[in-house]
């Protein structure tokens, strides 16, 4: 706008030029407010996503049939046992068979109902025969949940393709297979919610997660895409939505590859309770795009206007925190290419951890 009304200037009567370039100071004057006003709102609208869910969704979940692919830990964990405690029917998806195991009867404790069924959703076949058991256990899926995400920490020239070969066959091609298994069987049905697990690193990409930053990235995009594909297909009754988290402490980071030479970590993590508690509400009231939480609506707010700066900001704050603070660490593949048994639960320690990195380096520079 402010483009428009200082081209206008020299073909408009000195009058109107007056008028316009008193506009243009208006404009200027008031956007930094506006701009204020729309990031204060995000933060309070992130406020009533994130906090756990009252009666009226868990009424909406009762009796609900939910798949979720990467359910043994994280977010999907999570998410799992809540929705037992609203009693919906819960299909856990992921390649640890004991601790899925252990995550159904805690939902039947609960008194959920749960189906196990192992699956790697790299696999498009196990991804098929997933949603075969789900139907014939509950007779119809309401919503579909791509919980996955393997990262890949370090410099770019550093991690072994094999390592990139295998985040992208999961965290992008896994989506791709989930995301359509899904949507055919919601046209059957006439119905559904497909979610799919974005990161605030589908808007702001990081530096030193390069390949695991592209590939959420394209799950934006795909959703995106699909969204629109649906609307033109008259399949309203179909939603897609994407979820977009800060970073938080999750059993992701030490399941993370990490050639960085620092243990794995990031600042201000957020409590893996946020993301589960928006996760279940998206799910009966599904909007398209959710960062979730205000860092993560004023990383999405801040790369809209300032994108090279909020990413510049971005690297400096990840390069401060893995590179160069970051105790010693040896070189792992974590649990790309094969489960580990360690990072069962839906948190996993990182906040207190870094905390007591960071208080033993500042004790060790004092000395």
């Amino acid at each position: 706008m402010k483009d428009f009304l200082l081209t206008r200037r020299a073909d408009a009567q000195p009058a109107t030029r007056l008028a316009l370039r008193s506009a243009a100071a208006t404009f200027r004057t008031q956007l930094p407010r506006v701009a204020w006003l729309l990031l204060l709102l995000g933060v309070w609208l992130g406020g009533c996503t994130t906090a756990k869910p009252g009666a009226s969704v868990q009424q909406k979940v009762q009796g609900k049939t939910y798949v979720i692919i990467g359910a043994s830990s994280g977010f999907g964990r999570g998410m799992a046992e809540q929705l037992g405690a609203f009693k919906a029917n819960v299909v856990l998806a992921a390649r640890r068979t004991e601790v899925l195991e252990e995550v159904a009867a805690k939902i039947r404790a609960s008194g959920g109902n749960a189906l196990v069924v192992t699956t790697d959703i790299s696999k498009p076949e196990e991804v098929q025969r997933l949603a075969d058991a789900a139907i014939k256990q509950y007779g119809r899926v309401d919503v579909w949940v791509n919980d996955v995400g393997v990262g890949g920490i370090g410099r770019f020239w550093e991690i072994p393709i094999t390592d990139y070969s295998r985040m992208i066959d999961v965290n992008l091609k896994g989506i791709v297979y989930g995301s359509q298994i899904a949507i055919k069987l919601f046209q059957g049905q006439g119905s559904g919610t497909l979610m799919n697990l974005g990161s605030v690193e589908s808007e702001v990409p990081l530096a030193y997660h390069a390949v695991y930053a592209s590939t959420k990235g394209a799950i934006r995009n795909l959703d995106q895409a699909l969204n629109q594909e649906l609307r033109l297909g008259g399949y309203n009754n179909i939603k897609v939505v994407t979820i977009e988290p800060w970073a938080v402490d999750t059993p992701f980071w030490g399941h993370a590859a990490n050639y960085s030479g620092g243990t794995p970590r990031m600042a201000a993590m957020d409590p893996p309770s946020k993301v589960v508690n928006a996760m279940v509400r998206s799910s009966v009231r599904p909007r398209q795009e959710l960062p979730v939480g205000w860092k993560a609506r004023g990383a999405f707010f801040s790369h809209g206007i300032m994108p090279h700066f909020t990413e510049r900001v971005s690297a400096n704050i990840a390069h401060h925190y893995q590179i160069k603070t970051a105790p010693p660490a040896p070189a792992t593949a974590g649990s790309l290419q094969q489960p580990l048994a360690t990072g069962r639960g839906v948190d996993d320690g990182v906040r207190p951890r870094i905390k007591a990195e960071n208080k033993q380096r500042k004790q060790q520079k004092t000395q």
